[in-house]
């Protein structure tokens, strides 16, 4: 079911910018609350560097402003990259979005290939499907490499022009946006990846942009994480878990728990049945990769960081029913290797920079996730070599914006040390730490809230740190 209705008290409204094609709709969030908003779209080329590029449709939702003297359009970036501005506000941010609207317009805004700007098909590739064998970090890595080309050959076949999936190709529409909306300047409001579409923007069309609000940054060079960093990470966790007394009896040393499961699992995989949505049973020799791919996904907070002590201790009993419960979110058990287009061309086309791809690789070879992080970045760079954006992409930004930048001292993601290099060519940013916070932090705290109102007000934000709750640690 669609959660865009048509608003049934359509006439009451009056839109900000009579011009626009907007529809009103009444935009219901998972929770059930509901907004009046408008639902817009605008064309622009697939790919500029085409003349005959075909176009494309860019959707977006707009909140209106509830203030009768708003500033420039607030747009919100999502992460991934894959995810999407109205799928965002339709979650936990729903309120965050609506407290917004007094200050502007807030825009949940679609990139190129996401919610209502996705018409490019996903790829099922012809690769994978048995995974009853033992496979080496070599084969995994090929494997991908192939299913990157062979889905290539196919998006090409259906008239993607997948070079135009690129970050730099959606700062343009950004700034399509801005002129859609009869705005002089934008605000951008993003996390993770939309932060470091936002840098691109600071980058490209600075005197767009009045001002940026980031959470858990990644900067132009960053799209594959340093491994050590990660390392660095589970020392933060540790740190966190003999806080508490039971926690601590019970994971007394992480990266020692970790490196024996892996260990293990290199010398013995676990087979286990899983059952097919038809009721077939599929043989899957979980292995030590697998068991790097699922901790990647779970570090990313700490609520969930505590389901990964608890797979963990449970493959170190000999356990696998841990395993199960958690991979219908991680795998598709049987299945080829399926590819989204937007979020593998986007993360090819911002590549990493040599420098930094040799100290992944130097870095992997004993660190505790190896580069699986972000996999299937590194592995698949170079597959399609005519869409890296190249140094200059990745050698920004420089700038003097305000930027307001939350970190948090927990984040699985995007790393502390990581997130302060990001911004370090920029000279108007105030930083605030959220100490106990992982990736997703917006919702943790109702100060975050209040900072970012402040900023917004060209106030001082008046804190450089927030402290939120630990979940629990101990095994249930």
């Amino acid at each position: 079911m669609s959660l865009f209705k048509p608003a049934l008290a359509a006439a009451s409204l009056v839109l900000a910018t009579p011009a626009l094609a907007e529809e009103p709709i009444t935009f219901e969030a998972a929770s059930g609350e509901t907004a009046e908003a408008f639902q817009g779209a605008f064309a622009v080329p697939e790919n500029r560097a085409d003349p005959d590029s075909r176009m494309i449709e860019i959707g977006y939702v707009r909140f209106p402003a509830t203030t009768d003297n708003p500033g420039p359009p607030i747009v919100y970036l999502a992460g991934g990259p894959g995810g999407s501005g109205t799928g965002t506000a339709e979650r936990q941010r729903f309120p965050l979005f609506m407290e917004m609207r007094r200050h502007a317009d807030v825009i949940a805004f679609d990139q190129r290939g996401t919610g209502l700007s996705d018409d490019a098909p996903r790829c099922h590739s012809s690769i994978g499907g048995d995974d009853s064998q033992r496979v080496s970090d070599a084969e995994i890595a090929a494997a991908y490499r192939d299913a990157v080309a062979e889905c290539r050959e196919f998006w090409d076949g259906a008239g993607l022009d997948i070079r135009g999936y690129t970050t730099a190709e959606s700062v343009q529409d950004i700034s399509a946006l801005r002129r859609h909306l009869g705005a002089e300047t934008v605000t951008l409001w993003g996390i993770s990846y939309g932060s470091h579409l936002a840098f691109a923007a600071l980058d490209a069309i600075p005197d767009e942009i009045d001002r940026v609000i980031i959470a858990s940054a990644e900067g132009l060079d960053q799209t594959v994480k340093l491994p050590a960093r990660t390392d660095a990470y589970f020392a933060r966790l540790q740190a966190a878990v003999n806080t508490q007394p039971a926690a601590k009896a019970a994971y007394p040393d992480i990266a020692a728990l970790m490196r024996r499961v892996h260990e293990k699992l290199d010398s013995a995989p676990l087979l286990i049945e899983l059952e097919s949505g038809s009721g077939e049973t599929i043989p899957f020799l979980f292995q030590r990769p697998h068991a790097q791919m699922m901790a990647s996904g779970l570090i990313a907070d700490p609520d969930n960081a505590v389901y990964l002590l608890q797979l963990y201790a449970a493959l170190d009993a000999g356990s696998a029913e841990a395993v199960k419960a958690f991979m219908g979110y991680f795998f598709e058990p049987g299945e080829p290797i399926s590819l989204n287009p937007m979020s593998t061309a986007m993360d090819l086309a911002s590549g990493v920079s040599p420098a930094r791809l040799a100290q992944v690789r130097e870095q992997a070879e004993t660190a505790l996730l190896r580069d699986y992080l972000n996999f299937p970045m590194p592995h698949i760079l170079g597959v399609w070599p005519d869409i890296d954006l190249g140094e200059s992409f990745r050698a920004g930004p420089v700038g003097d914006t305000p930027v307001l930048l939350f970190s948090g001292t927990l984040d699985g993601r995007t790393y502390p040390e990581g997130q302060a290099e990001a911004v370090a060519g920029l000279t108007n940013v105030q930083a605030v730490t959220v100490v106990n916070a992982g990736h997703n932090l917006y919702m943790r705290s109702p100060e975050i809230a209040a900072a970012m109102h402040r900023f917004m007000r060209d106030e001082p934000i008046g804190v450089t740190e927030i402290t939120v709750d630990l979940p629990d640690f101990a095994p249930e």
